[in-house]
């Protein structure tokens, strides 16, 4: 497995298994067939509400805790969002069965950014967390809180795939330090992604999927990539993709599918803050 060391010397798998949207009851078995596989990366959150399954299947892999990475992400809270946020954290900790995470993530831009900032920067130093980072921040977003904050954020994760390539972010990202990680790396086959005559055509010329190829042109690009599924062939399928390597050309040629835009929302809508900013979870 490949990796990427984190602007805090925190080395970091550039391939994991992510499991967002998996049920509760199918996510226990998935992860267990992603360790299985090879993966150490895996990637979970408050707001998927299958951290526990998560944490099931790290205990009865028998896997040292030290060869894995484990994320979560804290959903947004209440005032006073400090306090919150470190209770929010333990809670996501005892359903892990963890005794310290490798990467905690804001999972959204909204509330009370800077107090849960605060308290994710405690749980830093203190050695309850190995990183911490944002999710969905745009570019203001970030350097606003790069700049009115100590500790820069380790990692950004972000909605990243061929349609929304977000070369420039990157580029901006890494001026900064910040470790850029992909969510919906598939756009979840829309644009018929899955069809795509391009990466097909790509694809063939290795013997790889198409799925195959866009992970590929993540991971070498730099991005962080968490693929999830729930078949046991496809989860093996997607950590085979070191073993072949996309020419220049092929990556323009790709990079010629940018859209420029998100294909879910943009988290600047208005309609899009209000609908995350009053949901909490339990409610």
């Amino acid at each position: 497995m490949q990796t990427v060391i984190l602007n805090n010397g925190v080395e970091m798998p550039l391939l994991g298994f992510g499991v967002y949207q998996i049920p509760a009851e199918d996510t226990e078995r998935a992860v267990s067939e992603a360790l299985a596989a090879g993966y150490r990366l895996l990637d979970t959150a408050a707001a998927y509400g299958n951290e526990e399954a998560v944490g099931r299947a790290i205990t009865s892999s028998g896997i040292a805790r030290e060869e894995l990475f484990v994320t979560t992400k804290l959903w947004i809270q209440d005032g006073p969002a400090d306090d919150n946020a470190k209770r929010a954290f333990e809670t996501s900790l005892n359903k892990l069965g963890l005794d310290h995470l490798d990467l905690y993530l804001m999972h959204q831009p909204f509330g009370d950014v800077y107090g849960q900032w605060r308290a994710m920067e405690a749980l830093l130093r203190e050695g309850a967390a190995r990183a911490i980072g944002v999710a969905n921040f745009y570019p203001d977003r970030l350097v606003d809180l790069i700049v009115n904050n100590e500790i820069t954020p380790q990692v950004n994760q972000i909605e990243t795939h061929p349609f929304f390539q977000r070369a420039d972010y990157q580029d901006l990202m890494r001026e900064h330090g910040v470790q850029i990680q992909s969510w919906g790396g598939f756009a979840e086959g829309r644009n018929d992604l899955f069809t795509n005559p391009l990466l097909a055509e790509i694809g063939t010329s290795y013997g790889k999927s198409v799925a195959q190829v866009v992970l590929r042109w993540l991971t070498q690009r730099g991005v962080v990539a968490i693929p999830k599924s729930v078949r046991a062939e496809r989860v093996a399928e997607n950590i085979d993709v070191f073993d072949f390597r996309l020419t220049d050309e092929q990556m323009a040629r790709i990079s010629e599918l940018d859209t420029g835009s998100s294909l879910f929302f943009d988290h600047r809508d208005p309609e899009i803050v209000a609908g995350f900013a009053g949901r909490r979870l339990g409610a």
